[in-house]
């Protein structure tokens, strides 16, 4: 019986312990240039998305004025506005900022996201809103409607 588990044995083929040792190298060396690239790739996306707060802050603060001819929060209105911000039932947007924000339309921060709105001293003139993320790369995106947009 060991004679014919030889003989069937003779023409098979298998990998050496030095080409297995060379296959788990060039995996290791793989992972280790993809690792690094995956998270600046998510630092990336998380400042995508504290701008893309900012961009639909500035949205909702302009589709207000349109309705109400005057920014949300009144004269040196100010807001800070993270994840944990609940805007859902909106609050009263005749007193309160986020009120007027979340009723034109901006209803959620993003996770990780801090939008901060401020309404100018000058009653219903301009804004600035800004905003960052804690998983980015450390931007801060600032849209100031007086300087036309995001900065």
């Amino acid at each position: 019986m060991f004679k014919s588990i030889q003989k069937t044995m003779r023409g098979e083929k298998g990998f050496t312990l030095i080409e297995l040792l060379v296959v788990v190298a060039i995996i290791g060396i793989l992972v280790a240039i993809a690792i690094p690239q995956f998270a600046a790739y998510k630092k990336n996306a998380n400042d995508s998305a504290a701008q893309t707060d900012v961009r639909n802050a500035a949205l909702a603060a302009e589709a207000y004025y349109a309705g109400n001819n005057a920014y949300p929060g009144g004269p040196g209105g100010t807001a800070t506005l993270t994840a944990a911000t609940v805007l859902s039932p909106c609050p009263d947007a005749g007193t309160t900022t986020t009120g007027g924000l979340c009723t034109s339309g901006f209803s959620k921060v993003s996770t990780g996201n801090t939008v901060v709105y401020l309404t100018a001293a000058a009653p219903g003139t301009t804004y600035t809103i800004t905003g960052s993320n804690i998983g980015g790369t450390g931007k801060t995106f600032t849209w100031d409607s007086s300087k036309g947009g995001m900065q």
